[in-house]
């Protein structure tokens, strides 16, 4: 017997596949999963409307070498979903061969449509970004250490 998705599931099966599978493309189409007033804040920005959203993921093209991401969990509680990812991709300057890593994880509110009203995201961006840039890198692993002796 097959089980049965709730609404709810159903749009978070929806949104992992859209970000799984999110393409320079699919930026152009995020308002199949983004109400039109839609939130997002992550450690670099904060953003209201789809535009703003697409911007943003329009421009991690722009910046990165095949982005993507690797949903890694999901909890759903009423409209509201938790998911953990693995954000990879490439510097396209300082060492475009070795991939990198970001992991973190996003709150997702979403309305009567299955739509995300409010995307926030959340990561360390000195341990999983700036450690692993060639000068502020070493700069920010040196802090650490002082600050862990």
């Amino acid at each position: 017997m097959e089980e049965q998705h709730t609404p709810t599931e159903a749009a978070v099966d929806r949104i992992v596949a859209f970000f799984e599978q999110l393409s320079p493309e699919a930026v152009r189409h995020m308002d199949r999963i983004y109400a039109p007033g839609a939130r997002f804040k992550d450690p670099f920005n904060e953003v209201e409307g789809v535009q703003a959203v697409a911007g943003i993921f329009s421009h991690m093209y722009t910046s990165l070498h095949e982005p993507r991401f690797v949903v890694t969990a999901r909890v759903l509680q009423g409209n509201q979903c938790f998911l953990t990812w693995n954000f990879l991709f490439r510097f396209q300057r300082y060492s475009p061969e070795v991939t990198q890593t970001i992991r973190g994880a996003s709150h997702l509110e979403l309305d009567d449509q299955g739509r995300i009203t409010l995307h926030r995201d959340y990561w360390d961006a000195a341990e999983e970004l700036y450690e692993k840039l060639p000068v502020v890198g070493g700069l920010m692993r040196w802090l650490k250490r002082r600050a862990n002796s």
